[in-house]
């Protein structure tokens, strides 16, 4: 069973950064694609960033391409979102996810085996 806690968010002004970590427990995930997910509020949760085993395939929503950066420590069992550049429409709680075996293709799908309990991100001046 494998464990995901993310931590880093918070509140940011418009145009401002965070990197929100998510550290994995329980065993190594060093062969498992990664995610990261986000909800805003009153609406159903979204695809952002997604990176395979290796670091060599990444995916990301449109709306946030060119500005965030999906990266991992497989030596440390953590990912990263890098987020730059932000706007008030990304605020949101925001989850990593991990899967075994994942295609690149169903990189965007939302069923990952596993999911952590989120942190909140809140854009606002």
């Amino acid at each position: 069973q494998l464990e995901l806690v993310e931590s880093g968010g918070g509140l940011v002004q418009p145009g401002g950064s965070l990197r929100l970590s998510c550290e994995a427990s329980g065993h190594s995930f060093s062969r498992y694609v990664v995610a990261w997910f986000r909800q805003p509020p009153g609406k159903d949760r979204e695809f952002v960033a997604a990176l395979s085993w290796n670091g060599g395939s990444t995916s990301y929503a449109g709306s946030v391409k060119g500005r965030f950066t999906i990266s991992r420590n497989n030596a440390k069992n953590t990912v990263y979102l890098q987020m730059n550049s932000l706007k008030p429409e990304d605020t949101a709680v925001y989850y990593c996810a991990a899967d075994y075996g994942r295609i690149y293709s169903n990189f965007q799908r939302p069923d990952y085996d596993y999911l952590g309990q989120g942190t909140q991100v809140t854009v606002s001046s």
